[in-house]
């Protein structure tokens, strides 16, 4: 864990709107709980522009049963119910294109999803993000990974004050296997949450890799 202890003032930003997330809602019983490979293919084969936007981002799809993020039932599949949504980050210019995902049905690892209704949702102000999966190294330690992470953030311009890693976590291509681990941030400056919204954090935006979403609190890993 890092924590340093600074307040600063911080500068009055209004939210731009060139980044967000489109959220869709999705029929869908099940899909594999390590689909994040399926569903980035399944995603670039109905929207083919989606391979070629270096600021497209894919949310991995997440059930009530995966509490906060720092921890994942022990399962194959996960189930999911009518409210769960599908997102995708973009900006603003690819909106309409992203309109046509709608009424589409997406072959995940062998599971129908069908697309429903788009909405589209801001970034956040909020000082506070966390992303399940920030790729690392194989055989990483904890103090190493945070190492790496506050180098690639200090390199964005964005000031490390509080940091806390949580588990880690594996996704699995075809030729190769990633190793990520969840990652929470505090006492960010509006200009630096948005702009870590908006770039996200090292590779790997399409496997769900370094999207960072709002949290209005810290809450403590593997909490009971």
């Amino acid at each position: 864990m890092y924590w340093n202890e600074d307040t600063d003032d911080k500068t009055e930003v209004v939210v731009p709107d060139n980044v967000l997330d489109v959220v869709y809602s999705i029929s869908c019983k099940c899909i594999p709980m390590e689909h994040a490979h399926a569903l980035s293919e399944a995603l670039q084969l109905a929207l083919p522009w989606l391979e070629e936007e270096e600021a497209a981002g894919i949310h991995q799809v997440y059930g009530a049963e995966s509490g906060n993020g720092w921890e994942r039932p022990d399962t194959e599949v996960l189930y999911l119910s009518r409210r769960q949504k599908l997102t995708l980050r973009l900006p603003r210019t690819r909106l309409e294109q992203a309109k046509s995902l709608t009424g589409q049905t997406l072959d995940i690892g062998g599971h129908a999803l069908k697309v429903g209704e788009l909405t589209t949702r801001t970034l956040s102000d909020l000082p506070i993000l966390f992303a399940r999966h920030v790729l690392g190294e194989d055989g990483q330690s904890e103090e190493e990974f945070m190492t790496q992470v506050a180098t690639q953030l200090n390199a964005m311009g964005i000031n490390v004050k509080k940091m806390m890693c949580g588990m880690e976590g594996v996704i699995h291509l075809p030729d190769t296997t990633l190793h990520t681990r969840s990652l929470m941030l505090a006492d960010l400056e509006l200009e630096e949450s948005l702009k870590l919204q908006e770039a996200g954090l090292g590779p790997g935006r399409k496997l769900g890799c370094g999207l960072f979403l709002p949290q209005k609190g810290i809450k403590p890993v593997n909490p009971d």
